[in-house]
């Protein structure tokens, strides 16, 4: 089975800063199988690194493309791209 790839626009105010970021690299390595995010046509790091999703840079209303290989993807894709849409910062 091919890797499957999903694009979603962040959803948090401030974009992916510490806290969006822990969050979304914990739920990357939970998943269990290999996740990389790019930004826009970026070059894609390990989903499961809070540095390297940090290091990113993702602004609100960015784009970032999910990549997930393995059983389970679409499921680990659904959780990603939910916490990613979400704003964090209005919490």
């Amino acid at each position: 089975m091919p890797p499957i790839s999903r694009t979603v626009r962040i959803g948090s105010s401030h974009g992916l800063h510490a806290r969006p970021a822990k969050l979304f690299a914990q739920a990357a390595k939970d998943a269990g199988i290999p996740i990389t995010v790019a930004k826009d046509s970026g070059s894609p790091v390990n989903a499961a690194s809070i540095l390297g999703v940090i290091a990113l840079g993702v602004e609100y209303g960015d784009y970032v493309t999910l990549t997930a290989d393995g059983d389970g993807a679409e499921n680990a894709l659904d959780t990603l791209a939910e916490l990613l849409t979400t704003d964090h910062d209005s919490e």
